[in-house]
């Protein structure tokens, strides 16, 4: 079997976009499309509305062959420690998907893809999420298939975004990577925007990937296929 490699980005923004911008020309070299997560309101009181030029880089990477992610709404509003949907009732998730949906189609970066912040989504946001039009969520059990009610099974390596970035879990990462692919499983990688400017975490990220292609990973990104013959989300 092959092994399926998604890699992932967060946290996509104008203080981060020149180092996600030169790792995402390092995948472009190897051939390997990104899932670009991204938030309409990030701390420090970053509106993505207001930033065109990151507007303006996603849209691009997206006709590129990129993913374009929901990574909740504003992380920033959301109590220290816990991931933003990690425990909201299904109104409250409602509202919160609704609006970043309107924000990220009047940017013209709509999608119907999903991935909860820390990668955690409570019974009530899951719940709602396909009445609010979305198809697919990734989280920390799998890659979920809100319109079958299908699941693929498998871990994130991931940096940053609530994840570990010690030096150790960067090793443990491309080992345990390196595992996965071995065996022909889903891959998935993942690494927040501020650890790109970091260089242990930069390589580990690279690292993972190099060895995942090494052993004939193929590369793709988050995507939901329609019941019928059309184009993927």
């Amino acid at each position: 079997m092959t092994t399926e490699l998604v890699v992932s980005v967060s946290g996509i923004r104008d203080v981060t976009r020149e180092a996600v911008d030169a790792f995402a020309r390092e995948m472009d070299a190897r051939g390997v499309p990104l899932s670009l997560f991204v938030a309409p309101r990030l701390k420090d009181h970053y509106r993505l509305k207001t930033d065109p030029a990151t507007q303006e880089w996603l849209l691009e990477r997206r006709e590129g062959g990129d993913a374009i992610v929901l990574h909740g709404y504003d992380q920033a509003a959301t109590k220290r420690r816990r991931a933003e949907f990690s425990s909201l009732r299904e109104h409250e998730a409602r509202l919160r998907l609704l609006a970043a949906d309107r924000v990220l189609e009047e940017t013209g970066l709509r999608t119907r893809l999903f991935a909860p912040p820390r990668w955690v989504a409570s019974p009530g946001a899951t719940a709602v999420l396909p009445q609010t039009g979305f198809r697919l969520m990734a989280d920390a059990a799998g890659v979920h298939d809100l319109d079958r009610g299908t699941v693929d099974r498998s871990r994130v390596f991931g940096i940053g975004d609530g994840a570990r970035a010690e030096p150790w879990w960067c090793r443990a990462m491309v080992i345990g990577a390196s595992r996965v692919a071995r065996r022909g499983e889903l891959l998935r990688l993942a690494i927040s925007g501020p650890q790109l400017g970091k260089a242990g975490p930069r390589q580990a990220i690279l690292d993972a990937v190099d060895i995942a292609l090494h052993h004939d990973a193929r590369p793709a990104v988050y995507r939901w296929q329609p019941r019928t013959l059309g184009r993927v989300a």
